[in-house]
């Protein structure tokens, strides 16, 4: 079980925010995503940073990225681009290193996870005591758009099958729009073996394994704006191939 945290007078320390965003090839989608989350933190007066892992974009996204960096001021904006394609769980693992936030949110550049739904994260998150807060399609309040009857059957399957299989206690174990408390992140981050799509899941699981508080908050999800989606049979195969390998070690 996770350790229960122990009573203090000392002064707690600013809270602050960090956003991992991994991009590749969201040239057109970053500077209206970090427009948002700028909105989004200053209107609710948090501080944050958040920080882009792009994977040697061929369609110029870290320019793009070192523009808004120039805009909104390196303290705000942090670059840690890699020399090629190196698997989204890798990508979090380097962002998570260079984080300085006291709390670390997981998220999508492609707008299908909206930054309007962080302050109810944030608020959920103090008002439960949450070590993760994350988002799911599929409670009331949640849901999907943009996506064909195909795309929908995909994703309920894998999270029908990896429920069956792993049984987590969580409703949506393929989302990956999530808040951390960043030390919580960095001990779960630690004993996850997978590398890609299977990334996520295997998080999740772990994290309830090690008995972190999980909550869930509705979020609707809407298909990429721009460009296209990178999920193909491999992911799919690889992800069956996750859940069974949990299963077994877990």
């Amino acid at each position: 079980m996770a350790p229960k945290s122990k009573t203090s007078t000392a002064v707690t320390p600013k809270e602050k925010y960090t956003v991992i965003l991994p991009t590749y090839n969201e040239r057109r989608n970053l500077p209206i995503i970090i427009w948002l989350l700028n909105k989004t933190f200053t209107e609710n007066s948090l501080d944050y940073e958040i920080i882009i892992v792009d994977d040697a974009s061929p369609d110029g996204t870290l320019e793009i990225a070192q523009q808004l960096q120039k805009l909104y001021g390196p303290s705000h904006i942090v670059l840690k681009p890699r020399a090629g394609k190196l698997g989204l769980g890798t990508a979090y693992v380097h962002g998570l290193a260079h984080a300085t936030g006291t709390f670390v949110i997981i998220m999508d550049a492609d707008f299908s996870h909206h930054p309007s739904s962080l302050p109810r994260f944030i608020a959920l998150q103090k008002s439960t005591g949450a070590d993760i807060v994350t988002g799911t399609r599929y409670c009331q309040g949640g849901g999907v758009y943009g996506w064909d009857l195909k795309r929908k059957l995909v994703s309920r399957g894998a999270n029908l099958f990896a429920d069956t299989v792993l049984r987590p206690g969580v409703s949506d174990l393929t989302g990956s729009y999530r808040l951390y408390k960043r030390q919580v992140l960095e001990r779960v981050v630690r004993e996850t073996e997978s590398k890609g799509y299977t990334f996520q899941m295997e998080m999740m699981v772990r994290a309830k394994a090690m008995g972190w508080r999980v909550v869930e908050c509705p979020i609707r999800f809407v298909d990429r704006v721009y460009g296209e989606s990178k999920l193909g049979g491999d992911e799919i195969v690889e992800y069956a191939k996750g859940v069974l390998n949990l299963w077994l070690k877990v």
